[in-house]
């Protein structure tokens, strides 16, 4: 082969799926569409279903973390594990010069968080965290009129995730529910991709007042939860979320402005009463409905992010999601928790770097 023939061959990340529970499938799909990305290898807890999940999609099975972080043939990982161990296997990821493409939440504390920030700044490895939704084309659109000023002075923004969980999801794995490697509930499990899109829409929240409660299901963690934010924008904002909403319903987000006001459940806008016309089709049905199943949803976000990291990796594009977006719900939630803990309002100043 010429200098001139290897000059044409394509840069590759090489992939590889840690935790091969379902979630995992998504990534596995969505990185089989992602150029200039190859998903590898794969590693589980549980060997046989690692054996399970390599034969399904050609892989290489490692019996262990360590050893597949020792593999020259990857590049980087994409973390599918409970979410207490996130920061754990990134941080191991990232001193063995391994990018990371994490899900959601990154932490559990915003002193994870923060440890997590620092050891990647430290780090030529990129890190992104899984939020799909902010690559919706309907979010995209949102932010755009909102950057554009269409809706004036935005006064409000509601959300509303009114999910449903039942007892034998909590019961399918030893972590759920619990505040060791869940982290949290309703809003820390379920929530955090809504309330990641809310702050990336709203923007910051000076203070909130929060209450979250165990309600109806034998966990440790909240099921139902709500919040009232005062936003530094001035604009004023309600949390509402849920495992115990039977049958479950569409997440809901109403932004409204002086000048115009949009209502977006999930990935469809089913209201747009804006100055200026919507590029999306608005008032079909939303798709990707989680709210009884949570695997109810297609891997297209996790493509169009796979398609963003990896370009990052190669080309050092921007990250629509990096790590200090990561924190951002993480302040949110848990000062939502300290608030309800308290019985008062919480300054936001305090969860924020």
């Amino acid at each position: 082969m010429s200098k001139q023939q290897e000059n044409q061959v394509p840069q590759m990340v090489r992939y590889a799926i840690i935790g091969c529970g379902l979630i995992a499938h998504k990534h596995a799909l969505a990185l089989q569409q992602t150029p200039e990305a190859k998903l590898v290898a794969c590693c589980s807890s549980d060997r046989a279903d690692a054996q399970r999940f390599a034969d399904q999609y050609g892989l290489e099975a490692f019996d262990t973390y360590e050893d597949l972080l020792t593999s020259p043939a990857v590049d980087a990982v994409s973390l599918c594990t409970p979410s207490g161990l996130h920061t754990p296997q990134a941080l191991q990821a990232l001193a063995a010069g391994k990018h990371v493409f994490m899900e959601k939440p990154m932490s559990l504390t915003l002193k994870e968080a923060d440890e997590l920030i620092d050891a990647q700044e430290k780090s030529p490895c990129k890190v992104g965290i899984i939020s799909q939704f902010r690559f919706a084309p309907a979010v995209q659109e949102i932010r755009r009129a909102i950057d554009l000023g269409a809706f004036g002075h935005i006064v409000s923004g509601s959300l509303q995730m009114k999910y449903y969980r039942s007892a034998e999801y909590y019961a399918s794995g030893a972590w759920r529910g619990t505040w060791d490697m869940d982290g949290g509930g309703a809003l820390m499990n379920q929530g955090i991709h809504g309330i990641d899109i809310f702050r990336y829409l709203m923007g910051p929240a000076k203070n909130l007042t929060g209450y979250a409660r165990t309600l109806t299901h034998d966990i440790q963690v909240e099921d139902s939860a709500v919040a009232i934010l005062d936003f530094e924008s001035g604009a004023l904002g309600t949390i509402e979320g849920s495992t115990t909403c039977f049958p479950g319903y569409p997440r809901r987000f109403e932004i409204c402005g002086d000048k115009g006001s949009v209502i977006l459940e999930e990935d469809a806008i089913i209201s747009w009463d804006l100055p200026i016309p919507c590029q999306l089709p608005v008032g079909q049905a939303a798709a990707n409905v989680a709210s009884s199943d949570p695997m109810a949803i297609s891997f297209e976000g996790h493509l169009r992010q796979y398609i963003n990291f990896t370009r990052a990796i190669l080309f050092d594009e921007p990250l629509l999601a990096d790590v200090w977006a990561g924190r951002q719900p993480l302040e949110i939630i848990l000062a939502i928790y300290a608030s309800s803990k308290a019985g008062k309002s919480v300054d936001m100043k305090e969860f924020m770097r």
